[in-house]
């Protein structure tokens, strides 16, 4: 593998059991046979790889395969089909060599011109809000013999390995994946260590082990069931009843206080908590005239209340973030707060003074209302209470179920919305560079040459990623002189599961995805 240092963990788990005493970890003669049924509010908008940029790669990463991945453990990616290296020194050539003898559930074979096939058609699809902006760095793919891969890029690009182990990057059979456009019969071919049997949109995904996988996962059970719930509260209500082993993504943060209480209902559950990179922040479209002045923005800042809104909307659930890299990834400041420190109405109303604002400020904040849990529309609430209250802004509020939201601001429409971000791996690039440039991921331009000319370039150069903490501390300092987009809070990651499911504590990468095969049963003392 490729030469570099290991970064800070993206989620330290740590589990926190809700009931006295615990089995053993396998049961030896049916633990690697038994099913698992997971709960989750975090259902697949799409099957096909090449749309997806978004909580499609939960499933993704337990039926397809990429080149490589995140064991677990690991926050550097390693082999997972193939073995793959840097061939020079200036991180423009990357090689892999296919692990031999791959095949897709179907029988087909992976080969070279599979990876070229799945990685091209990205590209060639180009589907609105998908991962081709991932690949901005790619030039060509070239393959030698049926084994072997080489991806040549246009300028250095150390974050490449990064990208090639996103579950944006799965391998799929050009047989039943066409070129040119997307498969759309709801149905899914991949090489990863399980298959997918059926699919009931927003209902259940049903899972079974791949005879033919090859790859870095030890499958700890015979199968997983995928039910998707629309609300947290009858994701947990199913818990308690028994009639699903696990919930992730999608917990409020009342259900979550509600798990760490010792209640009658609450007997022989347990609660895994990770400390995720995922974070909220709010993004100001520059376009509308509302927000297009640079004084109303740094206002809001001074004005916003973080530990406020966490305490009372998150309930200790999610801690205050000022800086769009988070806790746990390399070169996360506290810009925000050095720049703006306590929240002040008296230097918001300065600021906006200072610039002839002399009348309350009207504004529109949108959000989504099924993406990110059901708090988000209490956060808005807060955040608008906050703003009114200081006698500087009137606000209006308006959700939108996600397609028509996501379909909203990449149209541009939202003078400000709230956005969410679940990396797409464990470098600080990935938490600023998919924000900026004439076309980024939140449909509203935001050009910053310094950052996209310079910055970026330059700590591409470098495959060893502990040394590009100064060319991120700046980018921070350009994102708090614009206030283009306001970080306001961390996440922490939960699972919650009976007493008798191990694993837990194993189950999320890097990238916060969730890795079904670490999930097992126990059996009882």
């Amino acid at each position: 593998m490729f030469n570099r240092t290991s970064l800070q963990a993206a989620a330290a788990l740590a589990s926190i059991s809700l009931v006295a005493g615990c089995g053993v970890f396998s049961d030896s003669e049916s633990a690697g046979d038994q099913r698992i049924v997971i709960g989750t509010t975090s259902s697949p908008t799409t099957l096909d790889p090449a749309a997806a940029w978004d909580n499609s790669w939960e499933l993704f990463r337990n039926v397809f395969q990429t080149l490589v991945s995140f064991p677990t453990g690991s926050t550097t990616p390693q082999a997972d089909a193939a073995d793959c290296k840097f061939t020079d020194t200036s991180s423009r050539i990357f090689e892999c060599k296919l692990l031999d003898g791959l095949k897709f559930s179907n029988g087909h074979k992976l080969d070279a011109e599979a990876v070229r096939h799945s990685i091209e058609r990205i590209r060639k699809i180009n589907h609105k809000g998908g991962p081709n902006g991932m690949l901005g760095s790619l030039d060509k793919i070239e393959t030698v013999g049926d084994r072997t891969v080489v991806f040549r890029l246009s300028k250095s690009d150390a974050t490449f390995p990064f990208v090639l182990a996103t579950p944006a990057m799965s391998l799929v059979d050009p047989a039943e994946y066409p070129a040119d456009k997307l498969r759309t019969d709801g149905k899914l071919v991949g090489s990863g260590p399980y298959v997918l049997d059926s699919y009931s949109e927003r209902k259940a995904a049903e899972l079974t082990k791949n005879p033919t996988y090859k790859g870095f996962a030890d499958r700890k059970n015979g199968g997983v069931t995928i039910r998707y719930f629309d609300e947290s509260d009858a994701m947990v209500a199913a818990l308690r009843k028994d009639e699903i082993d696990a919930t992730y993504r999608g917990l409020s943060a009342e259900d979550v206080v509600g798990l760490q209480d010792d209640k009658p209902e609450n007997k022989g559950l347990q609660l895994v908590e990770s400390t995720g990179a995922d974070i909220r922040y709010l993004v100001f479209n520059t376009q509308d005239p509302s927000v297009a002045k640079l004084p109303v923005r740094k206002a809001i800042a001074q004005v916003v209340d973080r530990d406020e809104l966490v305490n009372k909307v998150y309930q200790g659930t999610a801690e205050p973030l000022y800086s769009m890299v988070p806790k746990g990834i390399a070169a996360h400041t506290t810009k925000f707060f050095d720049r703006f420190g306590m929240p002040s109405v008296a230097k918001a109303k300065e600021i906006l003074e200072d610039a002839g604002i002399t009348e309350p400020v009207e504004l529109t904040f949108w959000y989504t209302t099924d993406r990110y849990g059901s708090s988000t529309a209490a956060e808005f609430a807060e955040l608008k209470r906050q703003l009114e209250e200081s006698g500087l802004f009137k606000v209006e509020l308006h959700g939108k179920p996600w397609k028509e939201f996501q379909a909203g601001y990449q149209k541009g429409e939202y003078p400000v919305f709230g956005r969410g971000w679940f990396p797409d791996f464990p470098d600080p690039d990935n938490f600023v560079a998919p924000f900026v440039g004439k076309e980024n991921v939140l449909g509203t331009p935001y050009v910053s040459k310094r950052i996209t000319d310079e910055l970026l370039p330059k700590s591409r150069r470098e495959s060893d990623r502990g040394t590009v903490t100064d060319e991120f501390v700046e980018a921070q300092e350009i994102l708090v002189q614009d206030v283009r987009l306001l970080p306001l809070w961390q996440g922490k990651l939960y699972i919650a599961a009976g007493e008798d499911v191990g694993g837990g504590e194993r189950a999320l990468d890097p990238q916060t995805v969730m890795q079904l095969w670490e999930l097992h049963r126990r059996a009882s003392w």
